[in-house]
């Protein structure tokens, strides 16, 4: 009999922890979610993406000015056809956004008369141009060879942009290259992005 009464005797069950917890409780919980959130997006915006504005119209029809950009921080090597955000002192001491035109082991060679430039003896095809290569800022005497861990940029739009092709610039430590153009977001009419370029 007693056995019969302790097998149909309801088991009691404890109450779930949520309905005991307080108000401070949950809000102290949702605080520290809140903060984690905050620091896990700003170290994915110091280390993994940067965002950076276009200021000039150096990179136009690229880029244009007052556009903002999302910016990689991962590049490990940097590659010709690359859009860079560099950080080399500068004479204008700020940083600047070009289009990798050579890198290290690269010939660059620039027919300013016929606006046509060779990259290891090779006519580069650049459809991206919103005025030819006609401006030469006496900087060089072409052809010349990068060293390894150098690179040459300029702007998309030639006749407008102070480049590697001044002394102003000149060629680019691959050190100093903050990262490379991923996306543009704003003006989000114009959001684009940005692959890998073919010269060929």
């Amino acid at each position: 009999m007693n056995e019969e009464l302790e097998m149909n005797t309801p088991i009691q069950q404890n109450e779930p922890d949520f309905k005991k917890r307080t108000f401070a409780q949950i809000l102290v919980d949702f605080v520290s979610i809140i903060s984690t959130s905050i620091v896990a997006i700003m170290l994915i915006f110091t280390f993994v993406f940067r965002i950076v504005g276009v200021s000039g119209p150096s990179m136009m029809n690229t880029l244009h000015n007052g556009d903002w950009l999302l910016v990689s921080a991962f590049i490990t090597e940097p590659e010709r056809g690359d859009i860079v955000i560099v950080t080399q002192p500068n004479s204008f001491n700020e940083p600047i956004v070009k289009r990798v035109i050579a890198v290290g082991g690269d010939t660059i060679d620039i027919d300013f008369e016929n606006a046509l430039v060779y990259i290891n003896g090779e006519v580069i095809n650049e459809p991206y141009l919103a005025s030819p290569t006609t401006t030469d800022e006496l900087a060089w005497n072409y052809p010349i060879t990068l060293k390894e861990g150098q690179v040459f940029v300029m702007g998309d739009n030639r006749q407008h942009s102070t480049d590697s092709r001044s002394p102003d610039i000149g060629l680019i430590d691959e050190n100093y290259i903050l990262g490379q153009v991923m996306v543009r977001f704003s003006p989000i009419t114009s959001f684009k992005i940005f692959g890998d370029y073919d010269y060929e």
